[in-house]
């Protein structure tokens, strides 16, 4: 430690720390202006500096490192003066256009100007700013009010890792510019801008910053949670914003959290209930949908739930159609990715989910992404892979089908070939065991067949790997290399996984790797499954599964616990989302229940389902938004957006977050839960009225994960309900595991998530649209050449289970023989050419 005086205060801080880290620890203000604490230091603005007892000029305070015994004084009327007539330099040539700027009332350089009674600008010179760029989307450049602090250079560098911004040109014409293509517009170069040169679009002009109301929430668009505050004014939600320091994501957003939000006021939010498409009562409505259920029978009616509902909604949903109805019919799209990874781990491994933090990878020696885009899937994630590989000294191995943004940052890069997950994560594991990397010791105290593990690895053939895979052994050896001599491993895979054909065989493969990287049960790392979708862990914690009932509990054993808990008997079984389709076909299922889902868009074979849909008696849909969907439906149920509900969610590392209800749901639309509970008290006349009180009680009863929720009080609040994973002694299994035989040769179509969308909600987002409008076909150039297409033309792929349309857009991030294409997009519809519970199709490419 290091001991120094500062305006009379001793301060002990460790070596390293400047003297600006030694002021706040002691609560002596220093003023800044380029300072940001999560970034470098600049040294640009030298608002900050301070004298030093012996040293003959002042000196910068959030560069300069402190020494033994220093005494620093921060307060001076010399010191005044020098930081006056810097505000004054910084101030030539900078417009006087406070009124019209979006930043005045929350500048930093207006609150300096006013600290050091700067009232005139003293100095003089020829004016050589550039003049403002707008042909950015989303985003407006003012040259003019930039005072180069660098803030935003360095949080697009450091923090999220695009690198899309930096300084062009020199001395005094110098300004910020930007790489368009790399930009991840997410807004974070507007957020710590401390003046008005980074502007919204999305936002200028719609508000004065005093003029908002601030409702602190969490942004549910993604697993990861970032706390927010929402900013609205007269009913409107005008922006998204995050503080530096007092929130989990330290300020940061991603392009939905901060541009993606224009869907709450979309002209296709639905206002009122609808039944055969013509405006109806809730009166008129409800009566529809609990008598037709009646009618039918608990067994012909069926039920989808979704993970942008809440934890309560979800609870309260299958309550009531299991009780109210008495049906088991019912499930999510967890069915087709996230419940195989969970159900794959808990069995393996015990855990259930997240085995940490995501904090925690931020502390890893060595990070593995294997098969996941995660900067896409959950943005936050790859903020803390960039804090443990760029800013600190971890290794990074990227598995993966396709170039990622995180590849440019691996250590090594896996492009492996589709379908040979389980042949990579076999060799990985067993070079490392080969190698005498494995910590035997850990092996034999945790898991329980590990005299096994030697003999099952020996069967796999690393000359057969490197043939599966296209991975050369040199390449394998060397991500064996980094993960096996790191101490501390955090292992991440996603949809590339878990939504696959296979996917339970890949995750238990993964699981294997894991268990002899050490990586399950350390304080840093761990290994994270990862659903793109806002709530998934709370949808299964809350039992939205036909072989669920909450608490991750199995049906079959836990049926009795909860007949007795819910005063009524469970039916003996039910369908899964799979079995409701066939169950529709097959004119078994008359009554279909979509809450906050589109299985016609989002769901593989969803040219199949859009059939069932069809054909299905009687559908209802309970929304936000007007679609295809809606206008299929017979009875439509206005929902609320997260931002106009109260609740809960979970994040993907089990951290339980309070909704903020910002405004009232739009017209007549109503929250979810209220529309679960009036169906319940028509369904059930006898049973008690059911309040959002009543369910949280029940759900901390019965699911002992959230039995700790009464910590969960207040606008930011957020607590595990599940912490660190520890195993017990001898309960972990490797697992035999056999990968598929060699793919066929020819085109493969992968469907999955793109950094700019979010599900299909954020294509009514105006924001978000800006940078995706639609769909398409991303293909390698020298597939393109042998197709006969070049860029931009519409092709049509067609696959054994159906086909879509796109235009083709030429990109070496993909490998020959592969194409990829978003599935967000209604209107290209990817989904159909996938069959059920795949992302990867055989394809034919022609010209549409």
């Amino acid at each position: 430690m290091v001991t120094l005086t500062i305006d009379g205060k001793t301060a002990s801080v460790p070596a390293g720390s400047t003297i600006l880290d030694a002021a706040l620890q002691v609560g002596v203000r220093i003023p800044t202006l380029c300072w940001l604490q999560k970034v470098s230091p600049t040294g640009a603005c030298r608002i900050c500096v301070v004298e030093i007892e012996g040293v003959a000029r002042p000196m910068t305070a959030c560069n300069t490192p402190v020494k033994e015994g220093i005494v620093v004084t921060t307060q001076s009327e010399k010191l005044f003066a020098i930081r006056k007539q810097i505000v004054e330099l910084l101030l030539v040539n900078h417009p006087l256009d406070c009124p019209v700027c979006d930043a005045a009332g929350e500048c930093d350089l207006q609150n300096v100007c006013y600290e050091f009674n700067v009232t005139r600008q003293p100095f003089e010179a020829e004016d050589v700013n550039p003049p403002e760029i707008n042909a950015w989307p989303l985003i407006q450049q003012v040259p003019s009010r930039c005072v180069l602090c660098e803030k935003c250079v360095k949080v697009c560098h450091e923090t999220v890792g695009s690198s899309a911004l930096f300084v062009n040109d020199k001395g005094d014409k110098s300004f910020v510019d930007k790489n368009v293509d790399l930009c991840e517009f997410c807004g974070n170069c507007v957020s710590v801008c401390p003046t008005g040169t980074m502007i919204s679009k999305t936002f200028k002009f719609k508000a004065r910053p005093w003029e908002l109301t601030k409702v602190p929430s969490v942004c549910t668009y993604c697993p990861s949670h970032c706390q927010i505050d929402v900013n609205v004014r007269n009913g409107k939600v005008l922006r998204m914003t995050s503080e530096d320091g007092t929130t989990v994501n330290d300020g940061n957003l991603c392009v939905g959290g901060f541009f993606g939000h224009g869907y709450l006021d979309a002209p296709q939010r639905l206002t009122q209930p609808l039944v055969k498409s013509a405006p109806a009562s809730w009166d008129e409505a409800l009566g529809l949908v609990a008598g037709k259920i009646r009618e039918v029978g608990p067994s012909a009616v069926a039920a989808l739930g979704s993970p942008r509902l809440s934890n309560e909604e979800n609870y309260l949903l299958q309550k009531l159609f299991r009780v109210a109805v008495g049906t088991n019919n019912i499930d999510s799209e967890a069915r087709f990715g996230s419940l195989r990874a969970l159900s794959a781990l808990k069995a393996a491994l015990g855990v259930e989910g997240a085995s940490n933090t995501i904090e925690s990878i931020a502390l890893a020696d060595a990070v593995l992404v294997f098969g996941a885009d995660v900067t896409a899937e959950a943005p936050a994630v790859d903020w803390q892979i960039e804090k443990a590989c760029r800013k600190q000294n971890g290794k990074l191995v990227v598995a993966n089908m396709r170039q990622v943004k995180l590849t440019r940052y691996a250590n090594t890069h896996l492009n492996y070939k589709p379908g040979s997950e389980v042949a990579l994560a076999g060799a990985l594991a067993k070079i490392i065991l080969d190698k005498g990397l494995a910590d035997e010791d850990y092996l034999a105290k945790y898991v329980k067949n590990a005299a096994d593990i030697k003999k099952q690895l020996k069967s796999v053939n690393l000359k057969k790997a490197v043939e599966a895979t296209g991975v050369s052994e040199a390449l394998l050896e060397e991500a064996a290399a980094y993960l096996g001599n790191a101490k501390n491993v955090a292992m991440i895979f996603g949809a590339d996984v878990t939504r696959s054909e296979g996917a339970k065989d890949k995750v238990l493969a993964l699981a294997n790797l894991a268990l002899v990287c050490g990586a399950v049960g350390s304080e840093a790392g761990g290994l994270f499954p990862i659903d793109e979708k806002g709530n998934t862990q709370g949808l299964l914690d809350m039992g939205v599964a036909t072989d669920l009932l909450p608490g991750l509990k199995d049906f079959s054993t836990a049926k009795t616990e909860f007949e007795k808990a819910w005063g009524t008997a469970l039916p003996a079984k039910g369908l899964d989302a799979q079995g409701i389709l066939e169950g529709i076909e097959k004119g078994e299922i008359k009554v279909l229940y979509l809450a906050a889902t589109n299985p016609a868009v989002s769901f593989a074979d969803s040219g199949r389902w859009q059939k069932a849909l069809d054909k299905v008696d009687f559908l209802v849909v309970q929304d936000i938004l007007a679609s295809g969907l809606t206008e299929l439906a017979d009875v439509v149920l206005p929902g609320a957006a997260d931002v106009e509900k109260n609740g809960s969610v979970t994040s993907l590392d089990h951290q339980l977050s309070k909704l903020g209800k910002a405004r009232k749901p739009v017209g007549d639309a109503r929250e979810d839960f209220e529309i679960f509970a009036q169906l319940y008290a028509r369904l059930a006349p006898r049973a008690e009225a059911v309040s959002l009180a009543a369910v949280i009680a029940e759900i901390k009863q019965l699911v002992p994960a959230y039995g700790k929720a009464t910590a969960c009080g207040g606008g930011k609040c957020r607590h595990a309900v599940r912490s660190r994973f520890v195993p017990a002694e001898q309960s972990m299994t490797f697992s035999e595991v056999k990968g598929p035989d060699a793919a066929a040769e020819g085109l493969k179509l992968l469907s999955g998530k793109i950094l700019f969308h979010f599900g299909t909600t954020s294509t009514f987002a105006d924001g978000t649209l800006v940078v995706a409008p639609a769909g398409y076909v991303e293909m390698n150039p020298a597939d393109a050449e042998t197709c006969g297409v070049k860029d931009g033309d519409a092709v049509k792929v067609t696959s054994a289970a159906g086909s879509a349309q796109g235009k083709v857009k030429l990109s070496s991030k993909v490998q020959a023989g592969l194409l990829f294409a978003p599935y967000h997009f209604a209107e290209m519809n990817i989904q159909q050419v996938m069959s059920a519970g795949s992302n990867l199709a055989a394809v034919q490419v022609s010209k549409a």
